[in-house]
């Protein structure tokens, strides 16, 4: 999920911001897990193909019917179509790819720590201020994810691999480089039709991939798979988008983003109960230092704690 610049704060609905907050962390956590069970019965790469094309055609479609929502220039089109390829097609494309060897909860805890790359990359190559309690949370977040999968690795209990988590990293890298993507090419338009043109285009990048490395005789129709995608395509493509962008401009970025300290501990419980993944002392030990981490990295500091980035574009 991309991060815009947030709008002024309305004063309805901030009585059910509690709630609404609450609804996100749980759609968003939950998808893992949930993803983890369709891909039992469904190659990945296919998986996302149909799941990013009927919730960017049902988001189109949603979109014609207000007006001025489908206004876009030429520019505005390509830079959501290059954001959809990083945000959608790349990052979970890798992700799901990489949830085939690794854990639902490993796989939220390291894609997690988004907030925490983003900021120092942000500072790096837009010219953000980065803090000294940014450099604190980003050692706290590596440090705490370093010391899970070590303990994860070493003792293969959890059944996870070198491989999944490459892969897995690769989805981080590609959400952070799709966010810093939409911060610098800043595209107009509403935001169904922008969602609808990142998902679709997510989509049609991935049909050669998914005809050309996967087969449709690898699919095993299920009610589990139905219900899967059904809640991989509308809460998690099409409500848990809008939600955030909702929480964008009700709290303001940095507020909103805070609340991913949340995730790490949701998807590890998540992935307990759908699954029924080992959770160990470790991985609740070191969740903490994770959680911290995004937290230092998201909340908003006085201006004499900034120092100069180190380094710009």
């Amino acid at each position: 999920m991309s991060l815009v610049v947030p709008l002024s704060a309305p004063a309805a609905g901030r009585g059910w911001l509690p709630l609404q907050v609450a609804l996100f962390c749980v759609l968003w956590s939950l998808a893992f897990a949930v993803a983890k069970v369709a891909l039992q019965d469904c190659p990945p790469l296919l998986l996302l193909m149909v799941r990013f094309l009927i919730a960017g055609f049902v988001m189109l479609g949603l979109a014609a019917w207000q007006k001025g929502e489908t206004a876009l220039s030429r520019r505005d089109i390509a830079s959501l179509v290059v954001i959809g390829i990083a945000n959608n097609a790349m990052y979970l494309g890798l992700g799901y790819i990489g949830l085939r060897t690794v854990s639902a909860g490993l796989g939220t805890l390291v894609i997690s720590t988004n907030p925490v790359l983003t900021a120092v990359l942000a500072a790096m190559l837009l010219g953000e201020r980065l803090t000294w309690q940014k450099i604190v949370g980003l050692v706290l977040g590596v440090g705490g994810v370093g010391f899970i999968v070590a303990h994860r690795l070493s003792s293969g209990a959890s059944g996870d691999s070198a491989t999944g988590l490459i892969f897995t990293v690769g989805a981080l890298l590609s959400i952070v480089a799709g966010t810093i993507l939409y911060k610098w090419l800043a595209p107009q338009g509403g935001l169904l039709i922008g969602n609808a043109v990142q998902n679709i285009s997510g989509g049609l990048v991935l049909i050669p991939f998914a005809f050309s490395f996967e087969s449709i005789g690898e699919i095993v129709p299920s009610w589990r798979l139905l219900a899967a995608l059904g809640y991989l395509t509308v809460p998690g493509s099409i409500v848990g988008y809008l939600l955030w962008q909702h929480l964008l401009r009700v709290m303001g970025a940095t507020r909103a983003s805070a609340w991913h300290f949340l995730m790490p501990p949701l998807g590890v419980l998540f992935g307990w109960l759908l699954l029924g993944e080992h959770v160990a002392l470790a991985d609740i030990l070191g969740i903490i230092p994770v959680a911290l981490g995004i937290y230092l990295v998201t909340r908003p500091v006085g201006a004499r704690t900034d120092i100069k980035p180190l380094a710009s574009a």
